[in-house]
């Protein structure tokens, strides 16, 4: 099952700040044409405020346009990141292995 109930959002800081909240939970990169990564964060507007301001070679090579986040419990997290990984096959954790 794809992310729950958040739609894709503009990767741009203003958005960021305006509507990821500094909770746990799982969170996916996108470009107009594919899924870039999924991640699981303990604050997910921290993590992709970094990914915003020190991109790693992956998010320099697929420009990420867009985002999205579901909520999740620490206990949880890594298990419906994989779910989401293993569903949406993004080409940056294909890449991590």
């Amino acid at each position: 099952m794809p992310f729950e109930n958040h739609g894709n959002r503009p990767f741009t800081a203003m958005v960021v700040d305006k509507n990821a909240p500094a909770a746990s939970g799982v969170y996916g990169l996108s470009n107009a044409r594919r899924w870039i990564y999924v991640g699981e964060t303990a604050n997910i507007q921290a993590e992709l405020r970094q990914h915003l301001r020190h991109p790693n070679q992956l998010l320099r090579d697929h420009i990420a346009s867009g985002y999205t986040f579901e909520l999740s419990p620490a206990e949880y997290r890594v298990e419906r990141q994989g779910q989401l990984v293993r569903e949406l096959q993004p080409v940056g954790n294909a890449l991590r292995g």
